[in-house]
């Protein structure tokens, strides 16, 4: 089994899971909310404080998608609860930022 994929995923509190129709799964949280499409073969349980991946067979294929979906997922929930930052160090002779607002402008 995939070292990833066979991790459930924990829903934190505030945070809602949803499966749509097309194996659609719906993250809502305080931050936001995503959406991803998973791949008909593989089975998504929602249980009352947790998300597990089913895949059906133990081929290549399956074994990949088993694990990226479940890290997609597992991202999407911390997306929806903490959100992301990205810090960016400019360091060098000839790089020119400046930062107004939300706006960085290089040049």
């Amino acid at each position: 089994m995939s070292r990833i994929g066979k991790k459930p995923v924990s829903i934190p509190k505030g945070v809602t899971i949803s499966l749509g129709k097309d194996n659609e799964v719906s993250v809502k949280g305080p931050k936001g909310e995503l959406k991803q499409i998973i791949d008909r073969e593989i089975k998504v349980e929602v249980k009352e404080s947790q998300v597990e991946f089913v895949r059906p067979t133990d081929q290549i294929r399956h074994r990949a998608l088993h694990g990226l979906y479940r890290a997609l997922i597992a991202n999407m929930v911390k997306g929806v609860t903490e959100g992301y930052k990205r810090d960016l160090e400019l360091i060098g002779v000839g790089f020119k930022a400046t930062n107004q607002g939300n706006v960085l402008d290089l040049s």
